[in-house]
């Protein structure tokens, strides 16, 4: 299945899953910019924090909805909802990466994307 989703604004897009985790009180939200970066698998990511298995459920759920409001999509693929470490709503042109902490360093996403443009965005 291809990864480019034609007539998707990957800013908007960016904008309403920023939106669904701020409500949901997620922690360390960074916006990583892709689109300079060769072989990048989407526009954007935006990754967060969480502290339980319930708020990143909540998380995950608040970018769903914010995203379907702003924009009539629904996530192309997602991931771990079952394990509850690192959930992953992909919209193909951005993606979203909801973690518990401890997981988030381990995985340490922001240094292996190290050539994107990342803006951490106020709590």
């Amino acid at each position: 299945m291809p990864r480019k989703k034609k007539g998707v604004d990957s800013e908007k897009l960016t904008d309403a899953i920023v939106k669904g985790m701020q409500e949901k009180k997620a922690s360390d939200v960074v916006v990583m910019d892709l689109r300079k970066v060769k072989n990048a698998v989407a526009d954007f990511f935006v990754i967060c924090s969480g502290n339980s298995d319930k708020q990143l459920e909540a998380i995950a759920d608040s970018i769903d909805d914010e995203v379907y409001k702003a924009m009539k999509e629904k996530p192309w693929h997602t991931e771990g909802k079952n394990n509850k470490e690192w959930m992953i709503l992909d919209y193909i042109s951005v993606v979203s990466h909801v973690f518990r902490k401890d997981r988030r360093e381990f995985y340490a996403l922001e240094k292996l994307w190290g050539d994107a443009e990342i803006t951490e965005i106020e709590d």
